[in-house]
């Protein structure tokens, strides 16, 4: 076969300083992708790896404000620039490099470039576990992404509403064409329990990601809650798995984690 006809996705090469790689992805925004990325990366953490958190969403990057943390460490070294770190966790995200609420408007080459350069110019330590935040969609950031490394598989973040669902089809099908596993679905959002009689109420439905796993043929990870404190804990700077890891809700995050250290063996 020729150099042109090669398949793009046959020059993938395996990243020299993490064990496995794995995106989480959602095929809209607004779901709570970002949110689940950052308590995983916790949450495997606290199960004794070395974790680190890649934010690629170069157009909401989020990481800067769930951590609190507003810029990358001020050491730079030959190798390149080295990632901050924070609650025992290794962090790089765009939104380091950026004035606060500056808009991104880049096209296809300079995404392109800029997750290169994260991926390849900043000195990760060697890892157990890295976590990337991937912007929602199926636009050219994993596209290059899965061109250029990889992946150990992709978790997709939904709602259980129908809106978000016909999304995650698209999503699903995009890294099956691209040969990427799909370790399964988390449903976020999945209800609201009353804090003062229990009641639950299923405000975007029920069952949604469980009833699209099975269509899909893929595992159903787990569900996670619509919670004050999970919210409020992202906002204030320290994701509720570190903030209060022996919690209800941190136990959420460690189930799904413990899922995907199985499928990872």
């Amino acid at each position: 076969m020729s150099q042109e006809n090669k398949n793009p996705f046959d020059l993938q090469k395996k990243l020299r300083y993490a064990d496995h790689v794995i995106a989480i992805a959602s095929g809209k925004g607004g779901v709570g992708k970002s949110t689940v990325a950052a308590n995983l990366a916790l949450s495997l953490k606290e199960k004794g790896f070395s974790v680190g958190l890649l934010d690629l969403d170069l157009y909401g990057p989020s990481v800067p404000m769930m951590f609190g943390q507003h810029k990358p460490t001020e050491s730079v070294s030959e190798q390149g620039i080295l990632p901050a770190e924070k609650y025992g966790i290794q962090l790089m995200s765009l939104g380091f490099f950026l004035e606060a609420n500056t808009a991104v408007i880049w096209r296809g080459p300079l995404v392109i470039k800029a997750v290169d350069q994260l991926l390849n110019e900043v000195f990760w330590k060697k890892m157990d576990y890295l976590i990337i935040d991937l912007p929602p969609g199926t636009g050219d950031i994993q596209l290059s992404l899965v061109q250029k490394i990889a992946l150990s598989g992709a978790v997709i973040v939904t709602t259980p509403q129908d809106l978000a669902l016909a999304d995650v089809k698209r999503g699903i099908n995009m890294f099956e064409k691209v040969n990427v596993p799909i370790l399964g679905i988390v449903e976020n959002m999945s209800y609201f329990q009353c804090p003062e009689c229990g009641h639950k109420s299923y405000i975007f439905g029920q069952n949604g990601g469980f009833k699209e796993s099975e269509r899909s043929k893929v595992d159903f990870l787990g569900e996670v809650p619509l919670n004050e404190d999970i919210m409020s804990a992202a906002d204030t700077g320290c994701p509720i798995v570190e903030s209060k890891p022996g919690s209800p809700e941190s136990k959420y995050y460690m189930a799904i984690a413990e899922k995907l250290v199985e499928k990872m063996k």
